[in-house]
């Protein structure tokens, strides 16, 4: 028996037989339901609770069925409706789908059809609803709810953070590349009393020692060879707001000795300039070093270790947060498939048993990679393991065994050309990217 203990269902129906008939056959395939004898009694049910999918009678005591489709689809709900006809009815129920119905059964007839048919319309309701939800966390900023995951590690992170975002503290966020550091800088900023100011991010890892300096903290005009006019730093942007420094690990030690007095006088210093300024900042910066380590080697200073490390939060990587990977998962389908304008496929039993057996090396980012990637190249409406770079082989080609990336971007670019049967277009448009730049990787990896 399969189980649809989340799939709630309305029947409404005035002939008690058949409704109470109808009530065991849904009920035994482990759905929730609930009855209703007339469309009065159904709107008040409705009024109050939330229901995947009604099975409503065309010829009802206070109305008609055909009728009720229309007024039900104006309610702006995801629930979907399928109609019950009479024998010799069947032009109802095509009218009826022109207002908006999921479908429709002739009553004695079709009582094989109902549980298939129930099954393709709590699918298509379950998944509007997490669109509807999806949009919904996407407009509402980056709070700490939006932050995928149920895992005991996962939750004591979430409310170590929740506690610091109200004071000025510095925060450290250690965990591996890829656990979401910066997702959760934005969720302290956006909880804090700084939210309405400015968030601005840098990774320290991106940039040479002089070029990091000036990002930081600025330059005046003739500071050095191509300074042609004043330049302000990430310092003076952030000001009133929240400065996140990921991967600060990477810093010179001699800009650390800048960070320091910034943290501990307010003040700074822009390249070039003899005056130094204030600023008022909140730091979150984020490492996937051991910073104590590092300063017993030369590379890190102490003090202002010991000046981050006032708040320190770690984010377990995915590896230790079991089934988070298929929430986490569902949660990029959701948000994928509508940034590639598709309709989300389910996730197979091997796509999920095949993403709990994989090591993450590269944690939540890499899982989303993977997803785009699946939903890229399936044509299905459910996601298999063959979906995934896992050593499998997809539109017969090879997976490279090999992690650098260079490699994973020839494969990639072949995938998709195999999926588009060879359609640049199509396929600079699949992965996001200009046709120019598409022709110069087919180009720079002889793809041709």
């Amino acid at each position: 028996m399969m189980s649809n203990s989340s799939g709630k269902i309305l029947i409404i129906d005035d002939e008690e037989k058949l409704r109470k008939l109808l009530f065991r056959i849904v009920s035994l395939e482990g759905y929730e339901v609930e009855e209703a004898a007339t469309l009065a009694e159904a709107r008040k049910k409705l009024d109050i609770g939330y229901y995947h999918t009604l099975l409503c009678d065309v010829q009802l005591p206070d109305g008609n069925g055909v009728a009720f489709v229309e007024e039900f689809k104006t309610r702006k709900l995801t629930s979907e409706i399928i109609l019950l006809t009479a024998h010799g009815s069947i032009g109802d129920g095509v009218q009826a789908m022109k207002q908006g119905a999921f479908d429709y059964l002739v009553k004695g007839n079709d009582n094989e059809k109902i549980i298939p048919l129930l099954e393709k319309a709590v699918e298509k309701a379950q998944q509007a609803e997490r669109l509807a939800a999806l949009l919904k966390k996407q407009t509402a900023g980056f709070g700490f709810e939006n932050i995928v995951g149920e895992s005991p590690a996962l939750v004591q992170a979430k409310k170590l953070s929740e506690k610091v975002a109200h004071t000025t503290t510095s925060v450290l966020l250690l965990g591996e590349t890829g656990t979401g550091k910066e997702v959760f800088a934005k969720a302290i900023h956006h909880s804090s009393p700084r939210q309405a100011e400015n968030f601005v991010a840098l990774n320290c890892a991106a940039f040479a020692k002089d070029i990091l300096g000036s990002e930081l903290f600025g330059h005046k005009a003739g500071a050095f060879t191509g300074a042609q006019k004043d330049k302000k730093g990430l310092f003076e942007e952030a000001d009133g707001g929240t400065l996140f420094l990921d991967e600060i690990g990477e810093m010179d030690v001699d800009l650390q000795s800048n960070l320091l007095r910034v943290l501990e006088s307010g003040e700074f210093l822009k390249v070039g300039a003899t005056k130094t300024q204030k600023v008022n900042i909140r730091l979150i910066a984020a490492t996937n070093k051991n910073l104590e380590e590092e300063a017993e080697k030369g590379n890190f200073r102490l003090d202002l270790f010991y000046r981050l490390s006032t708040f320190t939060i770690n984010l377990p990587n995915l590896n230790h947060r079991g089934s988070d990977v298929l929430l986490l998962a569902q949660s990029f389908v959701d948000e994928l498939a509508l940034k590639l304008k598709i309709t989300a496929p389910r996730m197979g039993a091997s796509f999920k048993e095949a993403l709990l057996k994989h090591h993450w090396r590269g944690n939540v980012r890499e899982l989303r990679n993977v997803i785009e990637r699946a939903l890229i190249i399936s044509d299905n409406p459910e996601l298999d393991a063959q979906t995934l770079p896992f050593g499998a082989n997809i539109n017969g080609l090879s997976i490279p065994d090999s992690l650098l990336l260079s490699e994973m971007e020839k494969f990639h670019i072949k995938a998709v050309l195999a999926k588009t049967q060879g359609n640049k277009t199509q396929a600079a448009k699949l992965m996001g990217i200009g046709v120019t730049t598409l022709y110069r990787k087919i180009e720079e990896y002889q793809l041709d």
